[in-house]
């Protein structure tokens, strides 16, 4: 039987991972790549649980059985009758336990030459955070920070086309990470997934680059930073964007058009969840601003008397004047894609120590150099 078992490490040497835990775990988070198979669905598993606390443990067994058995012959009949005897699939569930050792014992009886992951994804879940743990630490991060509104996300995706490593912590959590934050048509992951595709993510950057992240703080909508990376970025050398109020006001009101011109509701509610930080006169204006479609007004009242405030209060005393600052006269590609180019250029021609200073980077637009 420890013939049948493969580690976590091992994870390339298979052509097919096969994850034959229920759907709603499967959807919860999985190893990227794996295929779900379920052994037993949501509605059979409820089932058989019941049945081990209320009537047995042998009554479920029997039951199980006959469930898993069907289901197994079916994703086989279903989708790899047509795998040649060569195939090495791997196989796992919650613990590496019935679930997937059934499945595994059924593939290797036909011929192939199937394994099942020692400990499942509990297995594969311990993996992820002890690399959470240990991978920011090792990485040379840098911060772009600054206001709401001053295009941080969009420089950080013109550094990625210019070939700098990114992370781009807001696309992984698929939030943009303001109460008013929610993407169109596009839920959160769940933690665990969000963590192991951060993770992943971490992973692939080169330790003797540069990686740039946006400064978040530590919830991204439902989601949090864990602890270790979320204290490397406070760590790390930062570097400020900063452009006026109505560059500021008019990327937002591009940035968030989805939100502005739908007319269901959302915007209102989500004004609503200010309602710890701002007096409910305050946003009732807001929220009749958002009705009137007054949108230049409500976005240029939301900076100035909510996010700039939470801004100047959430950075350390003292620490304004002494990150390197890119002060931009607009928000457009163009800007955002010479910005991008003179903090590479920095980044190539400057010292490490230079990131440290209060030295500012010139308007991308003067074509001068940090």
């Amino acid at each position: 039987m420890k013939s049948w078992l493969a580690t976590v490490a091992q994870l390339a040497e298979f052509e097919t991972v096969i994850d034959v835990r229920s759907p709603a775990e499967f959807a919860a988070d999985h190893i990227p790549g794996a295929i779900n198979c379920p052994v037993l669905d949501d509605a059979e598993r409820a089932r058989v649980g019941t049945l081990y606390i209320q009537v047995s443990p042998f009554e479920a067994r029997k039951v199980g059985a006959a469930l898993v058995a069907r289901n197994i012959a079916r994703h086989i009949e279903e989708r790899f009758l047509d795998r040649p005897k060569s195939w090495r699939p791997l196989i796992y569930c919650w613990r590496g336990g019935q679930r997937s050792g059934a499945f595994t014992h059924i593939l290797r009886e036909i011929g192939w030459a199937a394994r099942r992951l020692d400990g499942g994804y509990k297995a594969w879940r311990r993996h992820v955070l002890d690399r959470l743990e240990s991978l920011p630490g090792r990485l040379d991060l840098r911060v772009i920070g600054g206001p709401t509104g001053s295009g941080k996300t969009r420089l950080l995706e013109a550094l990625a086309a210019q070939g700098a490593q990114v992370v781009n912590l807001e696309a992984l959590a698929a939030h943009k990470g303001s109460v008013l934050g929610d993407l169109p048509d596009q839920p959160q992951p769940s933690q665990k997934m969000f963590e192991t595709h951060l993770m992943l993510a971490l992973t692939a950057m080169d330790s003797t680059r540069p990686v740039y992240v946006e400064a978040e703080s530590r919830r991204i909508g439902a989601l949090y930073l864990p602890n270790r990376l979320f204290d490397a970025l406070r760590a790390a050398p930062v570097l400020r964007i900063e452009a006026d109020l109505e560059a500021r006001v008019d990327f937002l009101l591009q940035d968030y058009a989805h939100l502005l011109a739908a007319a269901d509701g959302r915007l209102a509610a989500q004004l609503a969840r200010l309602h710890e930080l701002q007096s409910k006169e305050t946003i009732a204006r807001w929220q009749r601003l958002a009705t009137a479609g007054n949108f230049r007004l409500l976005v240029g009242e939301l900076l100035t008397e909510h996010y700039d405030p939470l801004y100047r209060r959430s950075q350390p005393r003292g620490d304004a004047g002494h990150a390197p600052l890119c002060r931009l006269t607009d928000l457009s590609d163009a800007s955002l894609k010479q910005a991008a180019a003179a903090i590479i250029a920095a980044e190539v021609n400057i010292p490490d120590r230079a990131l440290h200073t209060s030295t500012e980077l010139p308007p991308p637009s003067s074509g001068t150099r940090h």
